[in-house]
């Protein structure tokens, strides 16, 4: 059963799988390799739980629980010992992750669980740095977390009916719905959104629309919730590149990245975080 989980990364995705998970009740620690970053992912999960009061959307008394079972670490190896499911969230690099996992197998219990929130990479490949293949999966949440209702649970190579069930467990008990399937590169959400991104790009490219004329077209013409360049902005230009440049490699020439979009990435025009992507924010309502 599982009760303490360790968030390994306090990016927009670790802080909000971290607070979600506290929220419906899990014991969390959220672990980062300096102070400063977990206090700030601290800070910001205080202001998503500040509107959510003045929202509706939660209690006080909710809220300071959640907090109560939020714990900050930058000591990985001692934060692994006490888990019984580590999620890590780290920057989409195999060197990153294979660090996180050859730590993570060196100190956690051997019945710990294993999940990693990649949008495109192999569960399996990551696997192998570990002793514990069948123990591990992607459990890919989506941005922003505390919003968004789904999770894509991935299956390895080696992964074991067990764990695929005790990660759904883990799941009905955040509140989301799932999805399991096998892993293919960018599985089934990251294929069609990087698609969907990419060809915005290209239009934008062409001259064929302004971004909220895009924008518009998509979110009322084919019911979607977010706009391609909106979504891109948030989630960040750079892992929208990055996540496509891995889909081109794998999957071939559909994927290849709109020059422009690399054009953004090279300004340092990432998305919300840098205060300006496809769109500028510095002026901009940003809502969450």
């Amino acid at each position: 059963m599982v009760e303490q989980i360790v968030v390994v990364g306090s990016g927009v995705m670790g802080r909000g799988i971290a607070y979600v998970a506290a929220h419906r009740g899990f014991q969390v620690t959220l672990v980062d390799i300096k102070e400063e970053y977990v206090k700030g992912a601290l800070q910001e999960l205080e202001r998503i739980a500040e509107k959510g009061i003045i929202r509706g959307k939660m209690t006080t008394s909710e809220v300071e629980g959640l907090f109560d079972r939020l714990r900050l670490s930058t000591d990985l190896a001692e934060a692994a010992q006490q888990a019984d499911l580590v999620i890590e969230a780290v920057p989409e690099q195999l060197s990153i992750k294979q660090q996180v996992f050859e730590t993570l197998e060196a100190n956690a219990r051997p019945d710990c669980y294993f999940a990693t929130n990649t949008s495109t990479m192999s569960p399996t490949e990551i696997a192998s740095f570990t002793n514990r293949a069948d123990r591990i999966m992607a459990m890919h949440f989506f941005n922003p977390v505390h919003l968004m209702p789904l999770i894509e649970l991935v299956r390895g190579l080696e992964t074991s009916d067990e764990t695929v069930a005790a990660l759904e467990q883990v799941a009905r008990q955040m509140q989301k719905e799932t999805v399991v399937i096998r892993e293919f590169p960018g599985f089934v959400t990251s294929r069609i959104s990087a698609l969907v991104g990419n060809e915005a790009f290209y239009m934008l490219q062409e001259g064929l629309g302004t971004p909220e004329e895009i924008d518009k077209a998509i979110k009322l013409g084919l019911n979607y919730p977010m706009g391609p360049f909106e979504l891109g902005d948030l989630v960040g230009l750079d892992t929208r590149l990055h996540n496509l440049k891995y889909l081109h490699e794998k999957l071939g020439e559909k994927y290849r990245p709109a020059p422009l979009l690399e054009q953004y990435v090279k300004a340092g025009r990432l998305g919300r975080k840098t205060g300006r992507g496809v769109y500028d924010y510095t002026n901009r309502e940003v809502t969450s």
